[in-house]
Order: structure tokens, then C-alpha cells, then sequence
């Protein structure tokens, strides 16, 4: 066991996966590897994030009239990606998969159900109406726990993977991201989040190195 360290897994659900309504490029294939990475309880923690949106929520496109998804608009003084209509509380698509076993998590915290505002992170809300970045609770309660250092897999690795690795460094924490256990939402992505990570000194592995 990593005795200091917690494993996040983010925003594992339906909508992401191939079919789903903002599917994440080939997000079917870390579910198996994140199963069995759950099973080796290899951490001190494992805190599990939920997208857990309001119908009608702030960051969909059908919400704003005259809008398409994957188009950006000012909001509370940042730009903000419009996305297709995902993780709607209380539905299929916005379960934790299925296909992984969940009983391992000490944590499930959900995120984005303030219909004003949407979140990317485990750790901060994105900006609101007054300015600021929400605080879920999730860096005291790692903490309390006697955690300094944090692994992330899951969805997206250019958005909610890539905001919660940032934002746990800012909190004082070790960052990790296993990188064949995460997907971006386009692979096109992936050389400017590797050179976001390498720059923040935000650590890349892959997870045969865990063991």
C-alpha cells in the first residue's frame, strides 16, 4: 500500500463511454484497468467523483438558445465550453459504471449540481457568479486522513483529470496522473496536457509501475 497517497477516480460513467452522450475518446477501455487497480488496494484512500448535473445545468448547450455543443461562451468572467446534455442527475448515463467494482471507495463525492455553475475539478467548483472557485471539502478531508499525495485515472484527461491534478497541487498535494488509465475527450489533446503536466511537475506514470 501507498501509505500516504489517495487514488481519485473521476467521472467513470456512461455518458463518457463510447455511445454516451459526451463519449470520451476509447473511455471503455480503462474500466478494466481500473478494476483491477480497485482490487489491489494499493492506496490509503480512494475517493470516487460522480458528474452529477441538473436537468437544464448552466453548461449544456440546449440550455442557452441558438448554441451547439463544443462552442464556448463568457460566463461569470471565464470562457466556458458549451457540452452536449451528460450525466443528468437520477439517470443511466450518470451511474458509476457498472462494470467496475465500486465497494473499495471510501468516497463518492458528486459534482456540478449547482445549475449556475459547472465543475471540473474534485477539488474546486469552476468560477461562479461572484468570482470565485467553490471548495468541495475533498483537500481537508485527505488531510484529516493523513494524505500528502495524490494519483488520478478516469475521464477526461483533458478536463476534470487534468483541473483535479492541477488543483491538488495548488492544495499542497503530490500529483500524479496514471496515464493509460485516463482519456481525453480528443486525442488531439494529449501532447499540450502532457506539456501542462511536465510544466507543473505533476508526475505521469503508467500503472504496471504501482505495483
Amino acid at each position: 500500500m501507498h501509505p500516504h497517497a489517495a487514488l481519485i477516480v473521476v467521472d467513470v460513467q456512461p455518458d463518457f463511454m463510447p455511445g454516451g452522450t459526451l463519449a470520451c475518446h476509447e473511455g471503455d477501455t480503462i474500466v478494466p484497468g481500473i478494476d483491477r487497480l480497485l482490487r489491489q488496494r494499493l492506496f490509503k484512500q480512494v475517493v470516487v467523483t460522480q458528474d452529477w448535473h441538473p436537468r437544464g445545468h448552466i453548461s449544456f448547450a440546449s440550455t442557452h438558445a441558438g448554441k451547439s455543443a463544443f462552442e464556448t461562451i463568457p460566463l461569470h468572467g471565464h470562457s466556458q465550453t458549451l457540452w452536449p446534455d451528460h450525466c443528468v442527475q437520477d439517470t443511466p448515463g450518470a451511474a458509476l459504471h457498472p462494470g467496475i467494482d465500486w465497494s473499495p471507495a471510501d468516497l463518492i463525492l458528486r459534482k456540478g449540481s449547482h445549475p449556475a455553475v459547472d465543475s471540473y475539478s474534485a477539488f474546486q467548483e469552476n468560477h461562479g457568479p461572484d468570482g470565485q472557485r467553490p471548495r468541495t471539502g475533498l483537500a481537508g478531508w485527505l488531510r484529516e486522513r493523513g494524505v500528502s499525495e495524490v494519483y488520478a485515472v478516469g475521464l477526461a484527461r483533458d478536463v476534470c483529470v487534468l483541473w483535479t491534478v492541477q488543483d491538488a497541487l495548488e492544495a499542497g498535494f503530490t500529483a500524479h496522473v496514471i496515464w493509460d488509465l485516463t482519456r481525453p475527450v480528443t486525442p488531439q489533446s494529449d501532447a499540450e496536457t502532457r506539456t501542462t503536466l511536465q510544466r507543473l511537475g505533476i508526475g505521469i506514470l503508467d500503472s504496471a509501475r504501482l505495483a
